[in-house]
């Protein structure tokens, strides 16, 4: 009995002044170490793209700014900033570039909405096919669209060459391409489809029952758009709106390709500061303010697109 006493004896008691055992590793804790590690893994990954994003486009905008401030012929640090505001030719661009964004704008939105309607709700042979090049046309660029225009409406174009041709006359009477209102129906041609593309996704997804009810109450075609179609149109026409017009602010290629020297916007006025006259300070002052204008700009059309779902 002593020898068996002997083999079974009691496991000795941990002492209070010694340390605890280490807590269990339970599931939660495990999967959230696991989270953690995951998560800083994920930010060494972030780092290189940030970088890259900070070099290529922070730090040419930050020159841009410093320059802004610091002109080469020395002064205060907003004296371009006060030259700039204070020439005629910087209130006549920013007026002029305003206008013909909101102008556009205001076209795109009422041909895309009627073309959209067509597209959506008017059974024609073709229709799939349509919407399709709607979505190939948002990637031309818009110095195509203009030369379009140049080749029918241009000095030499089809239109006029038509027109000396039948009345034997000197010149043709198609010259407005070259004044505000040829590049007003440019940027409307080229930026019409980028409303229609939020509209047709839009209709796509109203309910058909909805017009047919209508139709059956004994609604026109003109009520039944305006009380059930456009309700549920108008987040589609504002994402797609705000979008456009802060394109329109920032368009360079169609002003220029179309010739209007009289039309002088924002970017053909930085462009002339910078290449012509060799006016960074200006160029710069006029570049920071068309950046601030068209990112406030583009915040809205980000909340206007979140709000629509777009």
């Amino acid at each position: 009995m002593a020898e068996v006493a002997r083999r079974e004896a009691p496991v000795p008691v941990q002492d209070r002044g010694s340390a605890p055992d280490p807590a269990p590793q339970t599931p939660a804790r495990l999967e959230g170490a696991a989270r953690l590690g995951g998560a800083a893994r994920l930010n060494l990954w972030v780092l290189p793209p940030v970088a890259v994003l900070a070099l290529v486009f922070l730090y040419p905008l930050a020159l841009v700014v410093q320059q802004s401030l610091s002109p080469e012929n020395g002064g205060g640090a907003f004296d371009a900033y006060a030259s700039v505001f204070a020439s005629q030719s910087f209130r006549e661009a920013l007026g002029t570039t305003v206008w013909l964004a909101v102008g556009a704008t205001v076209g795109c939105l009422v041909l895309g909405f009627v073309l959209a309607l067509v597209i959506a709700f008017v059974p024609f042979p073709g229709a799939r096919a349509v919407a399709k090049f709607i979505d190939v046309f948002l990637s031309f660029p818009s110095f195509l669209v203009t030369l379009a225009l140049l080749f029918v409406y241009g000095t030499v174009g089809m239109a006029n060459g038509a027109w000396t041709g039948l009345t034997g006359a000197a010149e043709g009477p198609f010259h407005f391409l070259t004044t505000p209102w040829g590049v007003l129906l440019a940027e409307i041609t080229y930026f019409t489809p980028f409303v229609m593309r939020p509209l047709l996704a839009a209709f796509s997804q109203l309910e058909t029952a909805q017009l047919e009810v209508a139709a059956g109450l004994g609604a026109r075609p003109a009520r039944i758009v305006r009380q059930v179609i456009l309700p549920e149109a108008l987040p589609a026409l504002a994402a797609g709106g705000s979008l456009v017009l802060v394109m329109c602010l920032n368009e360079f290629g169609i002003v220029l390709f179309t010739g209007a020297k009289d039309v002088t916007t924002l970017p053909m006025l930085i462009y002339g500061k910078a290449i012509l006259e060799s006016d960074y300070a200006a160029a710069c002052v006029v570049a920071v303010v068309n950046i601030a204008i068209s990112v406030g700009l583009f915040g809205l059309y980000r909340v206007v697109s979140k709000r629509a779902g777009a």
